[in-house]
């Protein structure tokens, strides 16, 4: 039997349950090891109730956050801009989103546009300003720069925090992960480890890194300097043996759906579970903090810097 096609049950009902791999791994499903996210509801719940919610859990996950009509014109303009730039399979509609096999591209090399109204005003409008303002109690700024993930069929995303990339500001930051589409399991949506964010003592080597440092005092100091050399912010490439060593389950959505919203803190692990399908995943990633509180300089202004060699930084090691 092909075991991607090989199904058992869920730790949490009867529906079947794939195999599922993040980085070719494959995962425990056991209930000590494996689950599903908890919901939020914004509106039913109070910003006190949801502020204790992400201090217990490291994360909001907000189902029908928008109306989904409104996530559907962004995707009709992404899906559109696939097909046009030659990255969706021939003959299919491009509302499937079926890949041809090539990649689109990485965050800082992705070809779609940064600047689609649609897109800017779903992830930076009254919506998601207003949610944030009540939730930080008071006026909030987001990064500019909007992260595209565009996967493919293959690998999920690797294993990491989100500091380690956007950390020279305030640290009380937040990301908002928002499906463009709905993602079946088998899609390959985002994957969190549980209780993670409590863990920054046993992780403190890792958060206190920078991917755009590196030691001065290193023999290849100017190859890091210049960007011919970098670490990638990755923590592991084994989800299997970190939630063996950190504790805690993986936890993801049986399905996650246009207009819902995740919302965590910058110190979860987090990943995703790798894509079996032909389709590609659309979703982004932003940022969000106090208006008032410092900003990491990569991720502002009309044109990001993002992780050139201007913001390399050396230090001794």
């Amino acid at each position: 039997m092909n075991p991607a096609n090989h199904c058992r049950h869920s730790p949490l009902n009867s529906e079947p349950l794939p195999v599922l791999r993040s980085l070719d791994v494959e995962l425990d499903p056991s209930p000590y090891a494996f689950g599903f996210l908890r919901d939020s509801h914004p509106g039913a719940d109070d910003s006190s109730t949801l502020k204790a919610r992400i201090s217990e859990d490291g994360y909001l996950f907000m189902r029908n956050f928008w109306d989904r009509e409104k996530v559907q014109r962004v995707r009709d303009s992404l899906t559109r801009q696939l097909a046009q730039l030659g990255f969706l399979s021939a003959g299919s509609r491009p509302d499937e989103a079926r890949s041809n096999g090539r990649e689109v591209g990485r965050a800082m090399g992705n070809p779609l546009d940064q600047h689609d109204p649609a897109l800017r005003d779903l992830l930076f409008g009254d919506r998601m300003t207003s949610f944030f303002a009540e939730f930080l109690g008071g006026p909030v700024r987001h990064f500019d720069f909007i992260w595209f993930r565009t996967k493919g069929t293959g690998l999920g995303s690797p294993i990491h925090c989100d500091l380690v990339y956007m950390g020279r500001g305030t640290h009380q930051l937040y990301t908002a992960w928002v499906p463009l589409g709905d993602i079946p399991i088998d899609l390959g949506g985002l994957l969190i480890l549980e209780g993670s964010h409590h863990k920054s003592h046993e992780l403190r080597a890792y958060l206190s890194r920078d991917v755009d440092a590196y030691c001065e005092n290193h023999d290849d100091a100017a190859e890091f300097a210049s960007g011919h050399k970098w670490w990638d912010g990755t923590l592991s490439k084994n989800p299997r043996a970190l939630q063996q060593s950190l504790g805690g389950r993986w936890l993801t959505a049986r399905e996650f759906k246009m207009g819902d919203a995740l919302i965590f803190k910058m110190t979860l692990v987090h990943g995703s579970l790798d894509n079996t399908t032909d389709r590609i995943r659309l979703s982004t990633d932003t940022r969000y903090q106090l208006a008032n509180d410092p900003v990491d300089e990569r991720w502002v202004g009309e044109h990001p810097p993002g992780h050139t060699a201007a913001m390399k930084r050396g230090r001794v090691c």
